[in-house]
């Protein structure tokens, strides 16, 4: 019976054995993957509602309204306007259309909240001289003056938003809604043009 040399036999053995810390690198994805599953499958045995994501972000939407109105109950605007007085002061004077697109709204919707504004004498409108078909649309001094004042109370609304995510997972969280809305961006029925 011919026996393998030393050297050989330990070799293998060696082989054989796992590496400290690689065996448990490797298992923490997995396990954390199964702890996520784990979550999903309770929070859908509650209700098949929780494991749609269109239900989930639309009641995310009502929340961060909500929070948003309380925060900024003294200003008397709404997520909408801010958001359309937030990319004027972005961009300057653009014609509704371009506004539209750039919040991703309705151009009638955009039409209908333009107004409200202008009779709060917060932004201002004038006939295009290239286009007289166009109307140009400008935040007032008092309009801009807002967007300002407004900020620290629309960071609250937001934040308290993620507030029930830990800190780490509050960027991850941005960051994945961000990939979402450019990546489908194409498939809504308004455009959004992206930066």
């Amino acid at each position: 019976m011919a026996r393998m040399p030393q050297a050989q036999s330990s070799r293998k053995k060696t082989a054989s054995r796992p590496v400290p810390g690689k065996t448990a690198a490797r298992s923490k994805p997995a396990a954390a993957q199964a702890r996520t599953a784990a979550h999903i499958a309770a929070a859908t045995r509650r209700s098949a509602l929780w494991g749609r994501p269109g239900f989930l972000i639309r009641r995310l939407h009502q929340i961060h309204t909500s929070l948003f109105i309380e925060e900024t109950r003294a200003f008397d605007i709404t997520p909408v306007q801010y958001s359309l007085m937030t990319a004027l002061a972005e961009q300057g004077m653009i014609d509704q259309m371009t506004l539209a697109l750039e919040i991703g709204l309705e151009r009638t919707s955009v039409a209908e909240v333009i107004p409200r504004l202008e009779a709060k004498g917060l932004l201002r409108r004038t006939k295009s001289t290239d286009d007289r078909r166009a109307k140009l649309v400008r935040l007032t001094p008092k309009g801009r003056a807002l967007v300002t004042r407004m900020q620290a109370a629309v960071k609250r609304a937001h934040d308290r938003t993620l507030a029930d995510l830990p800190k780490a997972q509050r960027d991850v969280f941005l960051l994945y809604l961000i990939k979402l809305v450019e990546r489908s961006n194409g498939r809504g029925s308004v455009p959004l043009r992206l930066p």
